[in-house]
């Protein structure tokens, strides 16, 4: 069996992290942060890769960068990485719109595209897009972020609708997971007033934790999972 290596961006914390401490085991990592400073302690069998996703110019050469020194056993790919700015759409300036278009979006799709025509040459491959729940039901004060996190769904459905449509045998999954309220460094700074009302509207009661959603994804990247395609799971506490 070839050698699997997996793509996870923003490896170096948070949700990211937890996905990478589930997979280091099983599979080769390229683990992806800004700096390489992120990153301590790396077992020598994984790789880093680093980029500012911000940055377009730095986004192209990431993407070249990978399709030469990974393209071939390139198995997985997480796209994980996003930023948010939250406050009133009227108050938001075009530079933090650009930068959430950016990395939210425009970096996984860039990903996508870079390593799609190894993923039909080998006829196997699998991406799970980081999506969000706020990509389906949206949020005050997040209109760019959940804009962005729905594409993240549409992404990986239609994807996984093209790779089918250009090669009828094949080996590839294209889906998107869209945790809830997940105890992050981003959730740490909602308002307790806002966390409460937050808290009503999920049946479980509680905010999930990384590992559960890392998890999922370990799962949803394995041959267990061989059927699930095109299509986004939610990973929410059943939040409404």
């Amino acid at each position: 069996m070839p050698e699997k290596k997996i793509l996870i961006t923003g490896a170096s914390r948070g949700l990211g992290l937890a996905i990478s401490n589930a997979l280091s085991e099983e599979y080769t990592l390229i683990l992806h942060a800004t700096r390489k400073e992120s990153f301590n302690n790396i077992d020598p069998k994984h790789h880093v890769l680093c980029a500012d996703l911000s940055d377009p110019n730095e986004l192209t050469e990431f993407c070249k960068r990978l399709k030469k020194e990974y393209g071939d056993t390139l198995y997985g790919v997480i796209n994980n990485a996003g930023i948010t700015f939250d406050k009133p759409i009227i108050y938001q300036p075009e530079s933090e719109i650009d930068r959430m278009l950016q990395v939210n979006l425009k970096a996984p799709i860039m990903i996508c595209k870079a390593v799609m025509k190894q993923f039909l040459l080998n006829k196997r491959g699998v991406i799970i897009n980081v999506s969000s729940c706020v990509g389906e039901t949206g949020n005050a004060f997040q209109v760019v972020y959940s804009a962005t996190k729905a594409g993240m769904i549409a992404l990986s459905k239609s994807l996984a609708r093209e790779v089918s449509a250009l090669n009828e045998e094949h080996d590839i999954r294209i889906l998107s997971v869209a945790p809830g309220f997940i105890e992050t460094d981003m959730t740490e700074k909602i308002p307790d007033n806002y966390r409460k009302d937050y808290l009503k509207a999920i049946p479980a009661n509680r905010f999930g934790k990384v590992n559960e959603v890392a998890e999922v994804v370990a799962f949803l990247l394995s041959e267990k999972a061989s059927y699930i395609n095109g299509t986004n799971i939610n990973i929410n506490g059943g939040i409404l």
